[in-house]
């Protein structure tokens, strides 16, 4: 490409793999760092990925601090994406558990029923349906847990994220 007042301009050019969810924060954030969005290079609708295409001039001024920079931009993106993920996992695998131990006492009062052992088969499968009600109740009630104590981690990486991108700003000016 050339410019007319400064002559050739060179290019370097990245792509980023990011969550379809995150794609904003990413594409208003790299230009911060020199970077200009050129599009979508794929979106993959399996796992909400999307990959992102950047270029930026080879001969930026500042440039060894704007990468440093954009290295902190990107930890601070994946500690967000690790905070989101985390909002369900410990809900998940409390449910499963719950509900798993649900089915085998289930499946005791079915053989406790087919011995002829009704006594022993309304104890286990009183606490065998509850194991499949519950979970539910449980999940919810871990999620929301969860999410309120995420939610200000979430929120002091997103100030972390504009503080970057502010400093990464002022760079470009200078």
């Amino acid at each position: 490409m050339m410019n007319n007042e400064k002559g050739f301009v060179g290019f370097e050019y990245m792509e980023v793999s990011a969550k379809h969810w995150m794609e904003s924060l990413y594409v208003d954030s790299y230009e911060n760092f020199g970077w200009e969005f050129e599009g979508e290079a794929a979106r993959e609708s399996a796992g909400g990925q999307v990959t992102l295409k950047f270029k930026r001039d080879r001969k930026l001024r500042n440039k060894a601090e704007l990468t440093r920079l954009q290295r902190q931009f990107e930890a601070c993106a994946q500690e967000i994406e690790t905070l989101e993920r985390s909002r369900t996992t410990t809900a998940s695998i409390a449910a499963f558990t719950i509900g798993l131990a649900g089915t085998v006492l289930l499946g005791g009062a079915m053989f406790a029923y087919l011995h002829g052992l009704l006594p022993l088969m309304v104890i286990s499968a009183v606490p065998g349906f509850l194991g499949w009600i519950a979970p539910y109740f449980c999940y919810q009630r871990l999620r929301q847990k969860r999410e309120q104590r995420i939610a200000p981690l979430i929120e002091q990486k997103n100030d972390e994220i504009y503080s970057v991108c502010e400093r990464g700003c002022r760079l470009l000016s200078t």
